[in-house]
């Protein structure tokens, strides 16, 4: 099977047969809570894993904006195949951004083909949702070389991933850096999946982002050298600080999610015998002016053309995850109890709604960032 997806504008659709088996694959994961590997393979044949990578490594060279559009387009399908091409362009960009020339031409044109998935790998128990107190440490061995120890939780696409992007302390000292994220001491690592001392865990059964493949990663003496660093030693939150900055927002899945359920309510409407009442029209109408405004943000945290992108980008992640989940529960409401059927997609829509608000940054960390900046 073989599709041709070329992104042109932020404005264009994705092909109708890619659609449809994006659709077919949300259901085969919702049964199983497993990724369907099947479909990954055909996002990178469709050159959906390009989307971030500039052209002169084989990518789209898309920016924020086009990225939002795609992430938010292929959400409203297949949540889950959205979040984890969303952590796939972090990681791009990443590299791009921060990468010795050697890494990027080593890694960008493997991202930009679908040779290779790229997972980001920070969160841990107990390191909080601000990642200040992590327990995975990366020692520098006596050959330069950088032994990993650690384990990593809530990782999306564990296990089915060629690369992580491991978050690590590189310092004894733990000095927690204000109220940002992260503090001193941390660096980034690439870690590839075969690495003997990485090994994936997909035993999480989800109830919502079933076909994420979210799951742990565990670090036992991984030793990679000092080329698969990213960024300058001990920094890793100036790369933090800096991506939300770029204005790829989380909150485009949820502005996917909110278009979907809006969608479902819509279609469940046009099926009943009779028209829909007045009051059951402006009901409509008003979840459709709660997504338009949440498009609205999203896109222009894409811009990037707000006096701070940075907190645009987080107010977007807010308003758009509670947007989705506003809007899942008046639509499960207006279907009545249709909506309470098992099977019935607004509730798996509902409860991938609800997972995004604890992706990080998580909507707490959000608000503490954007007060921080704000109210000082």
């Amino acid at each position: 099977m073989s599709v041709t997806f070329q992104v042109i504008d932020p404005e264009s659709a994705l092909p109708a047969d890619l659609v449809e088996r994006l659709d077919e694959a949300a259901g085969r994961s919702a049964a199983s809570g497993r990724p369907d590997e099947k479909l990954l393979a055909e996002l990178g044949q469709a050159g959906m894993f390009g989307v971030a990578v500039p052209a002169e490594y084989g990518g789209s060279g898309g920016d924020a904006r086009l990225i939002n559009h795609v992430v938010a387009e292929v959400a409203r399908v297949n949540p889950s195949a959205a979040i984890m091409l969303f952590q796939h362009y972090a990681v791009s960009a990443r590299i791009v951004e921060w990468g010795e020339p050697a890494q990027r031409a080593r890694l960008l044109p493997a991202l930009a083909k679908g040779d290779l998935l790229a997972a980001s790998a920070w969160s841990e128990p107990g390191a909080g949702a601000a990642k200040k107190r992590l327990s995975t440490t990366a020692v520098r061995l006596p050959d330069g070389r950088w032994r990993l120890s650690g384990a990593k939780s809530f990782t999306t696409s564990a296990g089915v991933a060629g690369i992580y992007l491991i978050l690590a302390r590189t310092s004894e000292t733990v000095e927690e850096s204000g109220g940002g994220y992260g503090s001193a001491g941390q660096t980034f690592f690439l870690v590839p999946a075969d690495d003997p001392g990485l090994r994936p865990d997909q035993s999480l059964d989800l109830i919502g982002m079933r076909g994420s493949a979210t799951g742990f990663v565990s670090l036992h003496d991984c030793v990679v050298g000092d080329e698969n660093r990213l960024g300058p030693l001990g920094e890793a939150t100036s790369i933090i600080a800096g991506v939300r900055r770029t204005g790829a927002t989380l909150g485009a899945v949820s502005l996917g999610i909110a278009a979907s359920l809006l969608d479902l309510a819509v279609e469940q409407i046009h099926r009943r015998p009779q028209p829909p009442d007045g009051v059951t029209r402006f009901r409509l109408v008003d979840l459709a002016t709660r997504v338009e405004a949440a498009r609205a943000l999203v896109e222009r945290a894409g811009r990037r053309d707000a006096d701070d992108p940075g907190i645009t980008t987080l107010h977007s992640k807010l308003f758009a995850t509670h947007t989705a989940e506003q809007v899942g529960v008046e639509v499960a409401r207006l279907l009545g109890s249709g909506g309470y059927v098992v099977g019935n997609r607004v509730n798996r829509l509902m409860a991938d709604a609800r997972a995004v608000a604890h992706m990080g940054p998580t909507n707490d960390l959000c608000r503490e960032l954007v007060g921080a900046a704000w109210l000082g």
